[in-house]
């Protein structure tokens, strides 16, 4: 999730989503995200993988407002062994790095699934992240879960669960 989301583990970094996204932890920046009211990024919540990818997108364009409007209010967010439980604690806390290492750092989606049983969805995703965030190289892999639930206004996030491990070193080539 870059999506969700996924980076070195020296920048508490949280990819599982796509384009990623950057876990701000002790010592980094919590800024608030700048509230824009009216998103810039596309937004297409008509189906639960199109609305990961529009979080995503969202994320990476640094676009908090498309971002807020695709996550419930009592969505519950799962990164690097550390919880937010609303949508007011996400964009207080972990929001701002989460779009400034989206950017920062190229992500690509390995593997992207989703189920759909009724209003609910779950959207499981594998990625690969590779670049630098804060002076610091980050190559990673990550795994990310998105539970959606279809409301009258599109598919909204409730939960998401991301972490993110060191890629294995790759060997030189002859």
């Amino acid at each position: 999730m870059k999506p969700m989301l996924l980076a070195a583990l020296t920048v508490s970094p949280l990819l599982a989503l796509s384009a990623g996204a950057a876990v701000a932890h002790p010592g980094e920046s919590h800024a608030p995200a700048a509230a824009a009211t009216t998103p810039r990024a596309p937004v297409d919540d008509s189906s639960p993988k199109a609305t990961v990818a529009s979080f995503e997108a969202a994320l990476d364009a640094g676009d908090a407002a498309a971002a807020i409007a695709l996550l419930s209010e009592d969505v519950t967010i799962y990164e690097q062994g550390h919880v937010e439980r609303s949508r007011a604690e996400y964009v207080e806390h972990h929001l701002p790095s989460d779009m400034e290492f989206s950017r920062a750092v190229p992500s690509r989606v390995i593997s992207r699934k989703e189920a759909v049983s009724g209003d609910m969805a779950i959207v499981t995703s594998e990625t690969a992240s590779k670049g630098e965030f804060r002076g610091k190289p980050v190559d990673s892999l990550g795994v990310g879960t998105i539970v959606l639930r279809r409301t009258a206004d599109g598919w909204r996030i409730v939960h998401i669960h991301w972490s993110s491990r060191k890629a294995p070193a790759q060997a030189p080539a002859a």
